[in-house]
């Protein structure tokens, strides 16, 4: 990658380094979410954060690396909060339902995390995949439900013997699907899955579905 000198600042004002970094993030976000990672452009989202593209290229180095700090920062946010989830005090059964519960309602306020996932599965992950700082990230969500679900074993809650990682799928692919595919499935059956007066009914609707998967009867060879 060739380095970007600091390009000079009109007037002689002084930015802000980390607030300009932010701001660029917010409208590249915004920008990767609407036009994907190939029909998005750098002097679009320069002109709307009234900076210029070797600005942007200066903070960032170019379009790719941009596109990867977004990615960092959207799943940094979901991390933050899975770190901030505190269910040690509450029992296996509540604490997996606060868990799904969380996720429902990050992926419900958090659109635009969405649609950077899905155009980054459309590129295999490359970018997700040449990112140090989210392969280091993890999903702090699933050393939570090892917890529960190793309490919710214990205490005889939970019968089924389950693995972390196809808990967190299942949960995420609930709240995931109800987020990215609202218009297909409002189109085709008339129902809007993100509409504030049946919020409730899902949230409900999925930890039961968690809880029934954890304590279900397995049939044994």
């Amino acid at each position: 990658m060739t380095s970007v000198e600091e390009p000079a600042r009109p007037n002689g004002r002084i930015r802000d380094a980390v607030r300009t970094r932010a701001e660029i993030l917010d409208v590249a976000t915004q920008e990767f979410a609407r036009a994907g990672y190939d029909g998005a452009r750098v002097d679009e989202i320069a002109a709307r954060t009234r900076t210029t593209k070797r600005m942007i290229y200066y903070y960032f180095g170019g379009k790719e690396q941009l596109f990867m700090a977004v990615l960092e920062r959207s799943y940094g946010v979901i991390r933050e909060a899975e770190q901030g989830l505190d269910v040690e005090h509450l029992d296996p059964v509540a604490a997996i339902r606060r868990l799904a519960e969380l996720t429902l309602d990050h992926h419900e306020q958090h659109p635009d995390f969405i649609r950077l996932v899905s155009i980054e599965n459309i590129h295999e992950a490359e970018h997700i995949a040449a990112s140090e700082k989210l392969g280091k990230i993890g999903s702090p969500a699933v050393d939570v439900i090892r917890r529960i679900l190793a309490s919710g074993q214990e205490s005889g809650l939970f019968t089924a013997d389950v693995d972390a990682v196809d808990l967190h799928a299942m949960i995420s692919s609930f709240c995931f699907f109800r987020v990215a595919n609202r218009h297909t499935f409002g189109a085709l059956f008339g129902r809007d899955l993100t509409a504030p007066d049946r919020r409730e009914h899902y949230r409900t609707m999925l930890g039961d579905m968690v809880i029934a998967y954890l304590t279900a009867e397995r049939a044994t060879d």
